[in-house]
């Protein structure tokens, strides 16, 4: 399978979770991690939480898909501390994750899925 995983983040718990369920009904065999909302239960992302989901994904290139703003920055604050090569997309989350998540379960390799997530991108 493919050696790409995903990493979902997002300020709401239901949200990172309802996603991680949808595209496991499509992509089974894809490394997927998630985290949402911060410890408490509240709205919000954080770097620890990020870092432990990364952590989370054996898989050692990472396409990365956030909610909002803040996110992102936490987001690229753990790319800078990881070992990894994470690639955040500036997409949609939801059509962005499900979209690279089916294509890598289809087969895909890394250069098609960025090519198709990113007819995506959000240009604002």
């Amino acid at each position: 399978m493919a050696d790409t995983g995903i990493l979902i983040v997002s300020h709401s718990k239901n949200l990172a979770q309802g996603l991680f369920d949808l595209i496991s009904q499509v992509a089974a065999d894809v490394a997927i991690s998630y985290v949402g909302g911060l410890d408490d239960g509240s709205i919000g992302t954080s770097f620890e939480g990020i870092q432990a989901a990364l952590d989370a994904n054996d898989k050692d290139t990472i396409l990365a898909f956030f909610d909002l703003g803040s996110a992102r920055m936490n987001l690229e604050m753990v790319a800078d501390f990881s070992d990894k090569e994470i690639i955040i997309n500036n997409v949609p989350l939801v059509e962005g994750a499900y979209t690279a998540a089916a294509l890598l379960q289809a087969g895909a390799d890394l250069p098609n899925v960025l090519l198709q997530v990113r007819e995506l991108e959000i240009k604002k």
